[in-house]
């Protein structure tokens, strides 16, 4: 049995509330070490990102520094995964600013104030979704949709990095906004800012490409040299702050972060969250709500992945209190909403991390860093932190995701293209609905006309197929009906008009076997339709006969009249109805000569 089979069955009770419990029982000093080496490098890594993060989102810099401290003690208490970051991260940073432009003025006390409250927003959301179990609700989100919005993403927020990069202010949250004031201030870039940036991007990009392979080549291992290459921000930051400082840059118009509020975190309800009013609250719900699901979405996935390489089980129901317990602790820190990241989470990976007690320890790290170094930081170029943020981003993009979706399915193209295109034009929200939207629109056109077969039996087998792709052989008194989707309010007429035009059609059929294989669950609409089939066949005097119909579905029809009115009889299987219905149809299909050129590709 693996470590994964035994912590899985000994979750229990508070342990299984809180996983971090179970997991301090069989702590030891390796295991400390594990977790000690990859908070004192994620620690680091955390902290260009925190800072870079924050100023996507429209907030001071040292929103997202206190977005690294406390939160992290709310997934380490509650979260499955035992290398998951949690953090600020680029999209939900975009999201986060696109809600809050039309509400407030970026940087502004109440813009501040709101997105403290959206935090806790996001966090009630997820909690309560965590609480009633909610977490399948993702699963309205496919990885069509979620790729095409990551993807529109990416390529407003590099857009908008770019502006920092060549020293020129641009703001908004689609292209529309952004383009315009992109052209209209080119002419106005500085000049210093954008050779800074321009090496930063050069510096980052080198070191994700080629740094590893040249350690490798140089005799390092495979761990050691990914973890020096995913340093890359770090040091970048290093770097150009250093080169910031010695060559005055500022004085060349290149904007730094600048003087941050030193100490450590206060906790409790901010003061000017207090100020918000009802109206305000309100104007956050839906962004809220957009924020959580997307957030639980990308944490999840990262969390999976990570789970599956190491043999273990993530809860997602688990995973949605951990992750909304972080954005609430994030209010009271007076911090913005956070998600689990991937390159941080990367790093913990590597590094061997055991627990979540790294996280504790890389929060330690953050605030450390908040009490002694704050007049270092306030020397990090702005320019440097939009290179980290574009490069980020733009690892994340898949435009080849509608060359994908246009030659596999054209309806998964639509709605690619239809999230991607509304995205960039009017913002990350309607993008996400119109996504969402579209799915589940095509979702129920698909499930409203669900495929049906005529089916023959298979010669020299039990099998049946459809009577349109193989050799099958059939009977002039048995019509055999196969529905693949389950039946409920949706279809069910579509089921009883089908079912008629047949008959209407094979008018000498005696005997109509509907195959049930397929049918997960009948609704009472389904089964009300089923009644109105099975009355009007009596009435063309055809019985109606089922098979193969699954336990469950079963279950549901023995507690209504339904089995008792049918004309015709259950039957365990297809074989067996047509052995019973037809005797001469199955010793035909079993004689010398009959054979199947098409069985080998049912």
């Amino acid at each position: 049995m693996s470590r994964s089979d035994n912590d899985n069955n000994q979750f229990s009770g508070l342990s299984q509330a809180v996983p971090l419990l179970h997991w301090l029982k069989n702590y030891n000093r390796d295991t400390f070490l594990r977790d000690l080496l990859g908070a004192s490098i994620v620690s680091f890594m955390f902290l260009p990102q925190s800072l870079a993060y924050a100023i996507l989102a429209g907030l001071p810099v040292q929103m997202g520094l206190y977005a690294s401290v406390v939160p992290l003690i709310g997934y380490a208490l509650f979260g499955t995964s035992r290398v998951l970051a949690v953090g600020p991260v680029a999209i939900i940073s975009l999201m986060t600013a696109s809600a809050l432009a039309p509400l407030a003025t970026a940087g502004t006390p109440l813009y501040v104030s709101l997105a403290m409250a959206l935090a806790l927003a996001s966090g009630v959301i997820l909690i309560l979704m965590g609480i009633f179990r909610l977490g399948f609700l993702s699963n309205l989100l496919s990885y069509t949709v979620i790729s095409s919005f990551v993807t529109a993403s990416a390529v407003i927020i590099a857009l908008s990095q770019l502006s920092s990069i060549l020293g020129i202010k641009t703001s908004g949250s689609n292209l529309v906004q952004l383009v315009p004031q992109f052209i209209e201030k080119l002419p106005d870039f500085n000049q210093a800012t954008l050779a800074l940036g321009a090496a930063s991007l050069a510096f980052l990009i080198a070191a994700r490409l080629w740094l590893g392979k040249l350690l490798l080549q140089r005799g390092f291992s495979p761990k050691t040299a990914t973890m020096i290459g995913r340093a890359g921000p770090l040091g970048a930051a290093v770097v150009f702050t250093l080169i910031s400082m010695l060559l005055d840059l500022p004085s060349l118009g290149v904007k730094t972060v600048g003087q941050l509020p030193s100490g450590f975190v206060h906790l409790g309800v901010p003061e000017a969250a207090k100020e918000l009013t009802y109206a305000n609250w309100r104007s956050l719900l839906f962004p809220a709500i957009l924020i959580s699901i997307i957030g639980f979405v990308e944490s999840v996935s990262v969390a999976q992945v990570f789970a599956a390489k190491r043999r273990e089980l993530i809860h997602t129901n688990s995973e949605l209190i951990g992750l909304g317990a972080s954005n609430a602790l994030s209010f009271f820190a007076g911090a913005m909403p956070v998600s689990g990241g991937f390159s941080r989470s990367v790093v913990n990976s590597d590094a061997g991390v055991e627990t979540q007690v790294a996280s504790l320890f890389t929060a330690a790290g953050i605030g450390l860093i908040m009490l002694f170094l704050t007049p270092v930081i306030a020397h990090v170029p702005q320019a440097v932190l939009a290179a980290t943020i574009m490069v980020a981003v733009l690892s994340l993009a898949e435009l080849k995701i509608l060359w994908q979706t246009w030659t596999y399915s054209k309806a998964d193209f639509t709605a690619a293209a239809a999230t991607m295109l509304i995205t960039l034009v009017e913002g990350v929200e309607l993008g996400v609905a119109v996504g969402v939207s579209i799915s589940v629109l095509m979702y129920l056109n698909r499930t409203a006309t669900p495929h049906i077969a005529i089916v023959g039996l298979v010669p020299k087998t039990e099998h049946f197929r459809n009577i349109n792709r193989h050799n099958v052989l059939t009977s002039n008194d048995i019509l055999s009906l196969r529905i693949d989707e389950s039946l409920y309010f949706v279809n069910a007429k579509y089921l009883e008009e089908s079912v008629t035009e047949l008959l209407l059609e094979y008018p000498k059929v005696k005997h109509f076997v509907l195959i049930c294989s397929a049918i997960n669950f009948i609704d009472s609409s389904a089964l009300e339709s089923l009644e109105s089939i099975n009355h009007r066949l009596r009435d063309m005097g055809v019985q109606f006969h089922l098979s193969e119909v699954k336990g469950p579905v079963m279950d549901r029809l023995k507690r209504s009249d339904f089995l008792s009115q049918i004309t015709g009889k259950v039957f365990l299987s297809q074989f067996l109805a047509i052995s019973e219905l037809d005797p001469a149809l199955v010793k035909r299909a079993f004689a010398d000569g009959n054979d199947d050129p098409d069985l080998e590709a049912a």
